[in-house]
């Protein structure tokens, strides 16, 4: 769903209050909907690693032995484009996905499809509900919003290792958050890409939680090197409400838990966060998420940029996302009191 400024929140609060009239049948399928992804999110490659492993050790050897071998010759498969497939993207189920909340894309200028973009999308909340919606299914609306640009959600690399849920989303459209897989989805793959970067990652769900606007970027430069090494123009992006959807208890600095999470992050690449949602424990609130897509920043070509340039632009993209959050923060439900925390 696309929608002009000033008009964001109001939207999407009068779609909840239309939501209290759908029938038990609607609510429950939305709920279904949500579930799938939260338990895929938490349990699903776990899952499929352990099945595969205890597959080894059982008569059916074979099946579990051939899949291995399938997966080494795949292997790179991730870092050269994937393969996305349209029928998943536009699964029923993404639609009733992106109306529990409901999930809405804002639209503030223009894209132009002879162009590649890498969205740097904030906050990252838990898991990112707004993000998935808009950037990795075709539900969110963006394929309409913005004719000729694709988008591709890149996700924690170390997922593309585990047996099966790899090729669940691979055919989902996703890709891996690695140089190597951006390098070549921004070089070889023609114009029109539109990479989605959440670029606070496992630091910032550390940071996320009910009435904070919190960002991890200060010292995270590597998205601008890559897009002035590829001529890509950067395009900052808020989703606003992301961080109301998971109450998560805030382990203070120093404390014996903190650090326990902070190890978690360096040896797996993601935080273990301690989170509660609405029914059923797993499910977030059903609250507004509005993610407004910013104007294009242009970045020319450079081979090999200084750390003068790298400096430059980094500080041009955390200008242009102060000022998305202050432009729309009222018009998305927030008082005009509420700042933007960059850490």
């Amino acid at each position: 769903m696309i929608s002009g400024r000033g008009e964001d929140f109001n939207g999407a609060v009068a779609a909840m209050k239309a939501g209290e009239e759908k029938s038990q049948w609607k609510l429950f399928i939305e709920d279904i909907s949500v579930l799938q992804l939260v338990m895929s999110f938490l349990f699903m490659g776990v899952l499929c690693l352990l099945s595969m492993l205890y597959l080894m050790f059982t008569p059916l050897w074979p099946l579990p032995t051939l899949y291995f071998a399938w997966q080494l010759y795949d292997w790179h498969k991730p870092e050269r484009g994937g393969r996305r497939s349209a029928f998943v993207r536009n699964w029923k189920v993404w639609k009733h996905f992106k109306d529990y909340f409901p999930v809405k894309l804002v639209k503030t200028a223009e894209l132009s499809p002879s162009k590649n973009y890498i969205l740097g999308c904030h906050p990252h909340g838990i898991m990112s509900m707004g993000a998935f919606s808009c950037f990795a299914t075709e539900a969110g609306g963006f394929a309409k919003a913005f004719p000729g640009v694709r988008s591709t959600l890149a996700i924690l690399a170390g997922l593309f290792r585990l047996p099966i849920f790899r090729d669940y989303i691979l055919i989902a459209g996703l890709l891996p958050v690695s140089k190597e897989s951006l390098e070549y989805k921004l070089s070889w793959t023609g114009v029109g890409n539109a990479v989605v970067i959440i670029i606070g990652g496992a630091e910032e769900s550390l940071a996320s939680s009910p009435g904070v606007n919190t960002v991890v970027m200060k010292h995270r430069k590597g998205f601008v090197r890559l897009a002035l090494e590829n001529g890509a123009d950067l395009v900052p992006v808020y989703s606003f409400g992301e961080n109301e959807l998971f109450p998560q208890v805030v382990l203070s600095e120093g404390s014996v838990g903190r650090k326990l999470q902070a190890l978690f992050k360096q040896v797996m690449g993601f935080a273990p966060c301690i989170f509660t949602g609405g029914r059923w424990l797993l499910l977030p609130y059903r609250r507004p998420v509005i993610t407004v897509v910013g104007s294009p920043i242009s970045v020319p070509y450079v081979c090999n940029p200084s750390e003068e340039q790298v400096d430059h632009y980094h500080m041009l993209y955390m200008e242009a996302l102060s000022k998305l959050f202050h432009t729309h923060k009222t018009s998305c439900g927030l008082s005009e009191t509420h700042q933007l925390c960059i850490i």
